[in-house]
């Protein structure tokens, strides 16, 4: 039963962490999203300033302390070690839900190509950009399935099953 949950656990954690990421691609490239990274302005640039940069040293340190040796050691005292992947992968994202949930625009546009040429090249290294990105997740950690797999095989370890 453990081992069934701790696997739907690690499906659910990852289907968040694949939205966010879906997400953060049409945040940062103003695409199908509500509000980007550069919609217009709506506060003062120093507000927008210094809430941006808590929100993004939020990101920071969660995805830092918890990738620690010494966190993991103690954070699976508190949890299995089978869903520690999955937790760090869940917390991740929600700060970074939390991000744009708040991000403050500080107007302006980031970029824009105005020529079809130069347009399309940034739109290619955009769309690059973000393949790479998820390829080096996957290599970094593993495919998906690999790590649910780790989390169905660390549970019978974990609890003695």
């Amino acid at each position: 039963m453990k081992r069934s949950l701790i696997l739907l656990y690690g499906v659910a954690c990852y289907l968040v962490f694949f939205a966010t990421f879906l997400y953060a691609i049409g945040f940062v490239g103003n695409l199908w999203v509500p509000k980007a990274m550069d919609s217009p302005r709506d506060t003062t640039l120093g507000m927008a300033l210094a809430i941006n940069l808590g929100l993004l040293s939020l990101f920071a340190l969660q995805h830092s302390v918890m990738a620690r040796p010494a966190f993991k050691r103690a954070w699976t005292r508190v949890i299995p070690e089978s869903a520690e992947r999955s937790t760090y992968t869940l917390f991740s994202s929600l700060a970074l839900i939390l991000l744009f949930w708040q991000w403050r625009p500080l107007g302006g546009v980031v970029w824009d190509g105005q020529h079809p040429l130069g347009r399309g090249v940034l739109y290619a290294g955009f769309a690059f950009g973000w393949a790479l990105g998820l390829a080096t997740t996957h290599a970094h950690a593993g495919t998906p399935t690999a790590r649910l797999q780790q989390a169905g095989q660390i549970a019978p370890r974990s609890t003695g099953m």
